[in-house]
């Protein structure tokens, strides 16, 4: 019966964690991406904007309902079939445009119901001194409503770190695809994914740490 090798397990982590910045990258670019059209979606959804609101429920239906996996699949090897300019999109590039998009679904949800939690009547006030509805959404409602939304946002941060393991099935090299090449030469599986495992697992208590902390901030500052 073989043995599980904890001398393979030290020499390997180091050697997985020289990918570990690249894990973090496209996890903070796919943070960044995500943010930034959940903010537009939340935006738009929670003012009903004619055609554009339909469409955003169709966006979040979408990639929330179909797995991680498929939709890299899908944009990366599918859509370059019909749309030419895509046959330069780096698998790197790609993963982030995924993951943003995918996480964006998560983000706006999260933020859509943290906006229906703030006081309606704050809004009226913002009204009466004369805020547009963008102005008041940024001054007063948002910083608001991120405050409630960071537990389900954090949540939804590490679910990215998460899902870039999956950036190997198109060929990015990083933690997964190491680790998967080391135990392909020394057909120590275990061992191998063992490590990932304790990154990734690292990385996490991590973030919930972080999150703690942010929310401690965040209640001291309102």
């Amino acid at each position: 019966m073989q043995t599980f090798d904890f001398g393979f397990v030290i020499g390997l982590i180091p050697i997985l964690l020289k990918y570990l910045v690249v894990t973090l990258k496209m996890s903070f670019l796919a943070l960044l991406l995500g943010l930034v059209v959940a903010i537009i979606i939340a935006l738009v959804v929670d003012a009903k904007i004619p055609v554009l609101s339909k469409l955003s429920n169709v966006y979040i239906s979408f990639f929330r309902g179909t797995p991680l996996v498929a939709q890299m699949f899908f944009i990366y090897f599918g859509l370059i079939q019909i749309i030419p300019g895509l046959k330069e999109l780096e698998a790197f590039d790609a993963v982030v445009i995924v993951l943003g998009l995918n996480s964006s679904a998560y983000f706006s949800e999260s933020l859509r119901g943290a906006i229906s939690s703030v006081d309606k009547g704050q809004m009226e006030a913002c009204y009466a001194f004369g805020m547009t509805y963008t102005q008041a959404m940024v001054r007063v409602v948002l910083p608001q409503a991120i405050r409630v939304a960071i537990p389900a946002m954090m949540n939804t941060f590490a679910d990215i770190v998460k899902g870039s393991s999956l950036a190997f099935t198109i060929g990015v090299t990083e933690i997964m695809s190491t680790a998967q090449s080391e135990a392909a030469v020394t057909y120590k599986y275990l061992e191998a994914f063992t490590c990932v495992i304790i990154i990734f697992w690292s990385i996490n208590l991590f973030l919930t740490f972080l999150q703690r902390k942010l929310e401690i901030k965040m209640s001291e500052a309102y």
